[in-house]
């Protein structure tokens, strides 16, 4: 059975703002890997030999990340006008499959899912992978019912559901048309849902079902994390790295790599050419290290950690659970919790917690609040619509090329846009557009002083 892939990358993703504004939502890094990338070198893996790409917003970064593979090629949408159009448009420019697998290009699951969507290809003229909502809003989701491995239909943004579309689906040829018919407007909402005016692939599957066609469901195993907003990549990495670690049965060291007798270890160990361990280092757990990493003189790793290439890590600073790209520098007393991308460099005493973005600057003594006054989660709003996250509501995200001065102080939840500044001394307690700096306008008091204050 030939089957042929469909990654759909061409979306703006402006709800992952401030990451989806100046970089493609899809070659975002999870666990170091651009999430597009990954899923290329997953469908590989379990066989797929096809795999059309739809680019469009940003579109050279989607082909920087995957054109290195094999099998690739790629397709630009011509209007970004929804993934129905985009999935229609890479069916009717390559050759016909028996067989179509669609995939959105911001997702991130584990092999074993996809392997196993996959093998069920075929039973019904579509299949769909839903996921349980469990905490989650459905007001954020399109979902879907489910009975007896079935879809029963679809319902935009409901007020209530219990499972919602991943994004990945299987379309036999007989279903294309389905595709085709696309109304371009995803009427299956509640009452004063207003949609959006764009060709949503689900309403082509609730097409199906009203022409009495079976859509198969088929339910996640392991992970699954959209990465629609921002919080979103601070679960995706944390539960991704999770779920590598586990994969840890022993430790790995490769050549080069050296770990001082004077090191405390309390975990197993993955660490790439060339990298060191230094004397007075901890580790409290597992660690998975990239190559060419100094990693000396008292530095202090959580447990469940991964680091990319390249990366100093020193001096007493305290790394929590983490994700750390390439080319990082955690310096003197530092502390960080969350999610570095590639070259950020935090050199001397900061508490950073969250996500932060390519080559950001952060300043001695810049804090990040994680806990409010009344123990709450922060609201955010996307769109203009609040929400409370489940997973990340108070963590700070960074946007990419920022920086800031000493002693600024960023209060739970805030997000800053990329190309920005927060200059010294400022407590930070709103969201910063994208290319502003924002500093502190002081006033200060001047007075005569002297000895004869004291009677000289």
């Amino acid at each position: 059975m030939i089957t042929r892939a469909i990654i759909l990358a061409a979306g703006s993703g402006k709800k992952a703002w401030p990451y989806g504004e100046f970089r493609q939502k899809c070659t975002l890094p999870i666990c170091n890997i651009p999430i597009v990338r990954r899923l290329v070198q997953q469908l590989t893996q379990i066989g797929i030999e096809e795999i059309i790409v739809v680019v469009g917003h940003h579109a050279q970064q989607v082909i920087s990340v995957t054109a290195d593979l094999p099998n690739v090629t790629f397709v630009t949408q011509k209007i970004l006008d929804g993934t129905a159009t985009a999935t229609y448009q890479a069916i009717t420019t390559e050759s016909c499959a028996e067989q179509y697998l669609v995939l959105a290009g911001d997702i991130v699951t584990s092999t074993n899912d996809l392997r196993r969507f996959v093998r069920q290809l075929g039973q019904a003229e579509a299949s769909v992978l839903v996921n349980q909502l469990g905490k989650e809003d459905p007001l954020n989701w399109i979902c879907a019912g489910v009975n007896q491995n079935l879809i029963t239909g679809i319902e935009g943004h409901p007020r209530g559901g219990k499972f919602r579309l991943c994004g990945i689906y299987g379309f036999s040829s007989s279903a294309v048309g389905y595709i085709r018919r696309n109304p371009g407007f995803a009427t299956p909402v509640p009452v004063g849902g207003m949609p959006p005016v764009e060709s949503e692939i689900a309403h082509s599957i609730q097409l199906m079902i009203d022409n009495n066609r079976p859509v198969l469901a088929v339910e996640t195993e392991e992970i699954f994390v959209d990465v629609d907003k921002p919080w979103h990549v601070l679960e995706a990495n944390h539960r991704l790295k999770s779920h590598l670690i586990q994969q840890i049965d022993r430790d790995q060291i490769a050549d080069g790599a050296k770990i001082s007798d004077g090191a405390d270890i309390s975990g197993r160990v993955v660490l790439g050419e060339n990298s060191r361990i230094g004397k007075r280092v901890v580790v409290k757990g597992d660690l998975i290290a990239g190559a060419n990493n100094n990693i000396t003189n008292g530095a202090i790793l959580g447990g469940g950690l991964i680091i990319g290439d390249q990366c100093r890590i020193s001096d007493y600073c305290e790394v929590g659970s983490s994700v750390i790209g390439n080319q990082c520098i955690i310096g003197h007393g530092a502390e960080m919790s969350g999610v570095l991308f590639d070259k950020v460099y935090l050199y001397h005493y900061c508490e950073m917690s969250g996500v932060f973005g390519t080559a950001s600057d952060i300043g001695a003594a810049t804090v990040c609040g994680t806990l409010r006054f009344d123990d709450g989660d922060t609201p955010q709003k996307i769109n203009g619509r609040y929400e409370i996250p489940t997973y990340g509501a108070n963590a700070t995200y960074m946007g990419e090329y920022c920086r800031t001065g000493v002693n600024a102080m960023i209060m739970p939840g805030r997000k800053i846009g990329s190309y920005s500044v927060v200059g010294a001394g400022v407590i930070l307690n709103e969201d910063v557009p994208s290319q502003t700096m924002i500093t502190v306008k002081q006033e200060l008091v001047k007075k005569p002083w002297g000895p004869s204050r004291y009677g000289w």
